[in-house]
């Protein structure tokens, strides 16, 4: 009794679970949502090559450099890298002697107390020390920037679907609005303050161009600073920054493969020398 009365309460749940399927359904073919401006114009990320893309990619040191000075001299002004130390950039190439270098000259003082008096003070960044925060707070942030805060940059190429491409895109999307766009959605037009960018999420971003002209940083390899090669190189640093240690991981991968496919191999194998005499007698 109790299992036919389990039965028909299950049958009663999954016949109405059926009913509200179909009306939803049914209301969705008849009456669909109405289409908003961030489904119709929102982009994906372009396609980049990146040296560090697919399984077997590597990051490219020189390249990894030249972002570091992208984001020093351009975009260091506003957002933070909190989760990097100066030390780590011995990780793209840079010796001891010059990361204490960076670490003196940084033009953000790294936040201390004096042990004499017990108030707030500032000093010169040494290499064990994390980036100084462009801004002692998010209200000072907020007030410089249009009242919007600037993000940690740390993991933003792993907070984005295809980050690094992301990171590309945006630096390099900044265009005024269609005239298409605002045909359709003439209320979407870009509030004052905000830039029209068509891979930001919804559209408006209180972020200006950083990157408008070829040459805003001049680089000392020799490499032309193009607009298009000053994105490239911040965000592949910025992938750096978020997976420092991608090269390994990808070596750990490949070599657990390798190793499972001659494991597999010789356990086959076994298994085939151990019942060989047990088949043949079958």
């Amino acid at each position: 009794m109790v299992r036919i009365g389990a039965f028909l309460v299950g049958l009663f749940f999954a016949g109405w679970l059926l009913i509200s399927f179909l009306v939803g359904a049914v209301a969705y073919v008849s009456e669909p949502p109405a289409k908003t401006v961030e489904h119709e114009f929102h982009k994906h990320p372009k396609e980049v090559d990146f040296s560090f893309n697919g399984p077997l990619g590597k990051f490219d040191q020189a390249q990894l450099q030249r972002g570091f000075q992208v984001y020093k001299e351009v975009c260091s002004a506003c957002h933070s890298l909190k989760f990097v130390a100066f030390r780590d950039l011995q990780g793209i190439g840079y010796n001891e002697a010059e990361v204490k270098a960076i670490a003196k000259q940084w033009a953000i003082k790294t936040p201390d107390v004096d042990p004499k008096t017990g108030e707030m003070s500032t000093r010169e960044p040494v290499p064990a020390d994390y980036f100084p925060k462009p801004f002692a707070n998010n209200v000072a942030a907020a007030a410089a920037n249009n009242n919007a805060i600037p993000p940690d940059l740390s993991l933003m190429t792993k907070a984005r679907h295809d980050g690094s491409a992301y990171v590309y895109s945006l630096i390099t999307g900044y265009q005024k609005q269609p005239a298409e766009l605002l045909k359709h959605f003439p209320d979407a037009k870009t509030p004052e303050g905000l830039h029209y960018n068509p891979y930001f999420a919804n559209l408006n971003l209180a972020m200006a161009p950083p990157l408008t002209a070829d040459g805003q940083v001049t680089y000392g390899d020799g490499t032309k600073a193009s607009v298009d090669q000053m994105a490239k190189d911040v965000a592949a640093f910025l992938t750096w920054t978020a997976e420092p240690k991608l090269e390994n991981r990808r070596r750990a991968g490949l070599a657990t493969i390798v190793f499972l496919l001659i494991a597999t191999a010789l356990a086959y194998m076994s298994y085939q020398n151990i019942w060989a005499d047990k088949k043949k007698a079958a």
